[in-house]
């Protein structure tokens, strides 16, 4: 391996440390559901809450930092982000009531959208064109990786010690990732005196907002069961809950098994194609998630495709966000993150709203798969869109170079 490529390798490994960093928090809550909501005094419905004040931090600050940091150095930003994330989570140790544990954790997920946003643009700067979905999902694939260690090694830790200590830990891999990333990413520099205004036109494009709301919707009903797996596994599948770990290791296996795919599908099949299958196989999943978990080792099968199968999907619409937003890519990409945490807000909001109303933990899923079909039809709408847009330029005016970015759109 040439030094150049060397350096390339360890600055995208110095991203997805954070991105194991920031999955091991996104996901741990839910595995430490029952000792968080014992720990804060509250019922499992109402610590679903602190789920969604995650997400809701990350819908807040995924747009308001891409746009208000563009012109600040990409490399320090993402050093700077990472501090403020570390800081958020050391401060759980102060947090041990329903409100402070809901600011907390309202305050871990502002730096997320913006970290992997702007992460993804560093890492596709970094490689060939063909190599851009594959570097994408090198950098999300911390997210897999915290699925299959840090979730379980966290929620172990949380039912064996403190929910806190899970949290703390999260703070201190932040800051080994804020070293590497000094240590290892090429300086990045601004985009220019414009790149503020130039974000914003990505708001502009259809395509921008459609690719947006099909993770709303395609991603809320993963997390509309996902959310509460815990229980979902204890009750349905009767198993012990010293073994959720294994299950969230399962998932996150499933994770990482879907970003090495996602690259091949998106060189096979295309971007938008992969979205719209995978959201297909998402919606029947979930339709028969309910009965299969009735049954361990399918429950098991179940989880580690539900794994799977997003994973597979959140690379494609990285790409597909950044490929349609032309000069507005940065905001595009942490948007894209923003989204996903909105379906993550929604898909806790509904799965609490069934259980609350006593449909029984089989009921979380079935509104997933609703919300998966949803998804798909807004995949299939922007495939509409996008061939009668193609249909109205001519092939002339798509060969010209000031049109090539447009034809991509």
């Amino acid at each position: 391996m040439s030094p150049a490529r060397r350096r390339t390798t360890l600055a995208i490994l110095a991203i997805a440390v954070g991105g194991f960093a920031i999955g091991t928090t996104e996901f741990v809550t839910m595995g430490l559901l029952p000792q968080i909501a014992e720990g804060t005094g509250v019922d499992i419905a109402t610590a679903g809450h602190y789920v969604s004040a995650y997400a809701l931090g990350v819908v807040v600050g995924a747009p308001l930092i891409a746009v208000a940091a563009a012109k600040v150095p990409r490399k320090g930003l993402l050093m700077g982000l990472m501090a403020f994330f570390a800081i958020a989570h050391l401060a759980v140790l102060a947090a041990d009531t329903y409100p402070t544990v809901m600011a907390a954790r309202f305050l871990a997920g502002l730096p997320h959208g913006a970290f992997f946003g702007i992460g993804s643009v560093v890492a596709a700067s970094l490689v060939s064109h063909q190599r851009r979905t594959a570097a994408v999902a090198a950098i999300l694939g911390g997210l897999g990786v915290a699925n299959v260690v840090g979730v379980p090694v966290a929620t172990l830790l949380g039912q064996r010690f403190s929910w806190h200590l899970p949290y703390v830990l999260v703070g201190l891999i932040a800051v080994v990732t804020v070293v590497a990333i000094g240590l290892f990413l090429p300086h990045q520099a601004p985009s220019g005196d414009e790149s503020m205004r130039a974000e914003m036109q990505a708001l502009r494009r259809v395509q921008v907002w459609l690719a947006l709301l099909i993770g709303v919707v395609g991603f809320g009903g993963m997390f509309a069961m996902y959310s509460f797996i815990t229980p979902t596994m204890t009750e349905l599948a009767g198993l012990d809950e010293r073994y959720i770990p294994w299950v969230l290791a399962a998932y996150g296996v499933g994770m990482v098994a879907g970003m090495v795919l996602s690259g091949r599908v998106a060189n096979r099949v295309g971007v938008l194609k992969g979205i719209i299958g995978a959201l297909g196989l998402i919606a029947v999943l979930l339709a028969v998630f309910g009965w299969a978990a009735q049954t361990l080792w399918l429950a098991v099968v179940m989880v580690f495709v539900l794994g799977l199968l997003p994973s597979i999907v959140v690379p494609l619409l990285q790409t597909r966000l950044m490929d349609v937003a032309h000069e507005g890519q940065s905001l595009a990409a942490a948007l894209n993150h923003s989204t996903l945490n909105t379906a993550n807000a929604l898909g806790a909001w509904l799965g609490s709203l069934v259980l609350a109303a006593g449909w029984g933990y089989g009921a979380p899923s079935l509104v997933g798969a609703g919300l998966a079909v949803l998804g798909v039809g807004v995949a299939v709408l922007s495939a509409v869109v996008e061939r009668r847009s193609r249909a109205a330029h001519p092939p002339e005016a798509q060969s010209r170079p000031a049109s090539v970015t447009s034809a991509r759109a």
